[in-house]
């Protein structure tokens, strides 16, 4: 069957991003494209198209990085905790076809954990759009989660006011047991997070502001870096390893 052909427009509205962005994509050779016409009109192919948005991870940092944002497609947007809520056992019930139940607990544990967060600690303070980024590909074995709120440091400054950079406070978050009472318990939860990847097949790559995290199974210490790019809220890609 021929591969159905779309315009930029129509990719543009596909994947949230503006044409602009899809004209620079295509410089980059980010998205393939071809011309066609008198004029040389950029088309694209279903299939690319298709493949390009099993790659969650690229979404969700090109929505949480840009400055003015709309929100996501609403295939990948949970507006409500309760929305999140059910698409987490969707993704459950789908992992669950393909997965050891011990892995699929696991898996839905740390991003039920990271997008819970999100809500705790944004709740009534979103900057622009409320809610959360989630998508999954389980094919390449990515969830990837993300939120354009407050980021870690700004919520543990409540309480820890000494904190003065991304890096101290995404240490914090995963390293220390702040308090059960909102808003410290988020640094209870990315603590628990912690535990689970260290201990399995899984890698967690996290960033929040200008700090960023890349934490795998065996790691004693947390490999914390300056991002090359900035953000307001938390971005987080899980991986896990191939299932039978």
């Amino acid at each position: 069957m021929q591969d159905k052909l779309l315009s930029i427009g129509e990719v543009a509205v596909l994947l949230n991003v503006s044409i602009d962005t899809l004209r620079r994509w295509d410089f980059a050779g980010r998205l393939p494209t071809f011309r066609s016409g008198p004029r040389g009109h950029r088309f694209y192919r279903q299939s690319d198209i298709d493949h390009f948005l099993l790659e969650v991870d690229i979404i969700a940092r090109n929505w949480v990085e840009v400055v003015q944002a709309s929100e996501p497609n609403p295939d990948m947007y949970c507006q409500s905790r309760d929305v999140f809520q059910a698409r987490l056992e969707k993704f459950q019930s789908k992992l669950s076809s393909v997965a050891p139940i011990e892995i699929v607990s696991l898996i839905t544990a740390v991003a039920g954990e990271i997008g819970n967060n999100s809500f705790d600690h944004n709740l009534g303070n979103w900057p622009d759009i409320p809610g959360i980024f989630f998508a999954y590909s389980i094919r390449n074995r990515k969830v990837a989660l993300a939120d354009r709120g407050q980021g870690i440091l700004t919520t543990l400054k409540r309480v820890r006011t000494n904190l003065k950079s991304s890096d101290e406070a995404i240490k914090v978050a995963f390293t220390e047991t702040i308090s059960g009472r909102y808003p410290e318990a988020r640094g209870n939860g990315l603590k628990f997070v912690r535990s689970i990847i260290v201990k399995n097949p899984f890698t967690l790559y996290y960033q929040t502001g200008n700090a960023d995290l890349y934490l795998k199974q065996g790691d004693d210490d947390l490999a914390i870096h300056q991002a090359k790019t900035s953000i307001s809220g938390c971005l987080a890609i899980i991986h896990f390893e191939a299932v039978a």
